[in-house]
């Protein structure tokens, strides 16, 4: 995604830094609170630019260009993808099937088998995006519908798995298990478990996120994250605490309603957009 794309989405904090020779400090400090940097990011980019503001490019780039997990290349390639409710995760799982679906076969799992009419709005979603669904019925096993979608997808040589999961909350340990169950069962099959655990964040949210963002990465070993509702804030900044005090990537943002507005997240062109001049 080319920085300037990024102009409209990252709000007040678009060229924040192009602005550092001009700004005062206290109005810089007020910009990037209200960007949701949050107040030890803010003093802590505040002193670079004090001590060395040439080089505070490089340093918010230590904060958020983090590492990709690696993949195991066999077949077939397993998403799980969870999140609190609320997130738009069932609208993100399509999303990711289009654009996986663009590289090889998607076999679309609907593993919220809580939810009303939650296997009908994916199967919508599945249409849309021109891919194959296993669907679910509400009070069945999740595990054990997972079980059988990863079984078929063997047999067809499916080149990529994408699991929607119910929504829950981070404190409800029942609904946590659950998800752990899940992962146990997709070790059965492949050893190495889910080449990807994705956990889908509100970006409207901001820092609010961390904390149950914190738990389900300890519970399951999430190695990456989905900024969602991303077209909807100003609060951009917030990518700098969440990829920091999670040690996670960024690896999406979802940007719209569209089955297409979902980006790949590039921290280098995030960063030349907080230098973009307006």
């Amino acid at each position: 995604m080319p920085a300037h794309h990024f102009r409209k989405l990252l709000g007040k904090l678009t060229g924040v830094f192009s602005k550092i020779k001009s700004t005062d400090i206290s109005t810089l400090e007020q910009i990037l609170l209200e960007a949701d940097v949050g107040a030890k990011y803010t003093e802590l980019l505040i002193d670079k630019i004090i001590y060395n503001p040439e080089g505070l490019k490089e340093e918010i780039l230590k904060l958020i260009d983090i590492q990709p997990p690696q993949i195991n290349h066999q077949k077939p390639l397993i998403i799980l993808i969870c999140g609190v409710n609320g997130t738009g995760k069932t609208t993100t799982v399509a999303k990711l099937a289009y654009n996986y679906q663009q590289k090889g076969v998607v076999l679309l799992v609907s593993a919220d088998t809580y939810r009303d009419a939650a296997t009908e709005q994916l199967d919508i979603w599945a249409k849309r995006a021109g891919v194959e669904i296993v669907r679910s019925q509400k009070g069945q096993d999740a595990g054990a519908v997972v079980y059988d979608a990863l079984q078929r997808a063997t047999l067809k040589n499916i080149d990529t798995v994408l699991i929607d999961t119910a929504g829950r909350l981070h404190t409800r340990t029942d609904l946590m298990e659950e998800l752990k169950k899940i992962k146990r069962v997709i070790t059965k099959l492949k050893p190495s478990g889910p080449d990807l655990c994705l956990l889908t964040i509100d970006a409207t949210l901001g820092q609010n996120s961390i904390q149950q963002a914190r738990i389900f990465t300890q519970e399951l070993g999430v190695n990456g994250l989905i900024l969602t509702k991303f077209d909807g804030t100003a609060k951009g900044g917030a990518i700098i605490p969440i990829c920091n005090e999670l040690k996670l990537p960024v690896l999406y943002l979802g940007i719209g309603e569209k089955i297409d507005d979902l980006i790949e997240f590039n921290p280098q062109k995030f960063v030349e957009a907080l230098y973009e001049k307006n």
